[in-house]
């Protein structure tokens, strides 16, 4: 085959070269929205946890709201990292809840409570809330990193 460079042929392969800068960067883009859409869901499980703030309740084996809050609080999306050529994003509990103990007189460490009440411990029962909204929303999340990168090459090719 043979090609007659012509602007035509000259103006696709430059823009065909763009899309080389624009890679990297609407692949992070992408990452973003498709975590965004697990984190709404999953702060969305959060406000469906069940609470017991009854005064003869001491925190143990229930929810208190306070801690619910510091969930709701303490939830994010961390800075993209590039590692191995793959563009991660972490969905995660920083910080601490306003809840105070003995143990904690600062509050309660809120990846601590989270990991409590996602799986369980012997005297505290499953509330799971992190593992549902990912299951629940992969299709989504894929369906808005395509949507986004779709975007970001028809923008790059125009």
């Amino acid at each position: 085959m043979r090609f007659s460079a012509g602007k035509g042929i000259e103006e696709y392969l430059s823009k065909l070269g763009n899309l080389e800068v624009t890679a990297p960067r609407a692949i992070g883009f992408a990452v973003y929205d498709g975590a965004a859409v697990v984190a709404d869901a999953i702060k969305k499980n959060i406000s469906g946890l069940s609470t017991n703030d009854s005064p003869k309740s001491d925190g143990v084996g229930h929810l208190k709201s306070i801690q619910k809050e510091g969930l709701k609080q303490g939830f994010g999306i961390s800075k993209a990292e590039t590692q191995n050529g793959y563009r991660h994003v972490k969905l995660g509990f920083h910080g601490y809840n306003a809840f105070k103990t003995k143990k904690y007189p600062n509050g309660q460490p809120n990846d601590m409570v989270a990991r409590i009440f996602e799986g369980g411990n012997s005297f505290t029962p499953k509330q799971p809330f992190v593992g549902p909204a990912v299951r629940a929303n992969k299709a989504k999340a894929e369906a808005a990193m395509q949507k986004t990168i779709d975007a970001e090459i028809t923008k790059a090719m125009n």
